[in-house]
């Protein structure tokens, strides 16, 4: 895991996780370095062959309970993510969300945000350059 940035007290964070076990290894991590207080807002993009075609999508909310709120990118998928993320709550003002664009996902994440907030971007890919365009959003 990478800090990529923080502005007023927002961290962002890259990292590798792309399979439910390393999705809920890297939060685990992080809730236990952070502690329980800490608010983790977990941003994936299901972007392997086999989260792609849902293989493992019934696995999401056990790798996401680490966190405090999902979201999640979900253009290409050959399932639905919201149905995956169900048991979590999904939509506005629920633990889940969902998108399949970048900016909406920004949106989405910039409407919750607080001070001290840590923002975990998980992708094996670029995520559309959504680190760079969070930390622009968060100023």
């Amino acid at each position: 895991m990478e800090l990529r940035g923080t502005v007023n007290g927002i961290e962002v964070y890259d990292d590798f996780a792309h399979h439910p076990t390393a999705i809920r290894t890297t939060l685990d991590g992080l809730r236990r370095k952070l502690g329980a207080e800490a608010r983790i807002l977990a941003v994936f993009e299901p972007r392997s062959n086999t989260m792609k075609l849902g293989t493992m999508k019934s696995q999401l909310p056990w790798s996401l309970e680490s966190a405090d709120l999902v979201f999640c990118h979900t253009a290409g998928l050959d399932w639905d993510a919201a149905e995956a993320l169900e048991s979590m709550g999904v939509g506005a003002g629920q633990r889940a969300q969902v998108a399949a664009d970048i900016e909406t996902l920004i949106a989405q994440i910039s409407a919750v945000i607080r001070p001290g907030d840590h923002i975990v971007c998980m992708s094996n890919g670029g995520f559309g350059g959504i680190h760079a365009k969070l930390l622009q959003a968060l100023k």
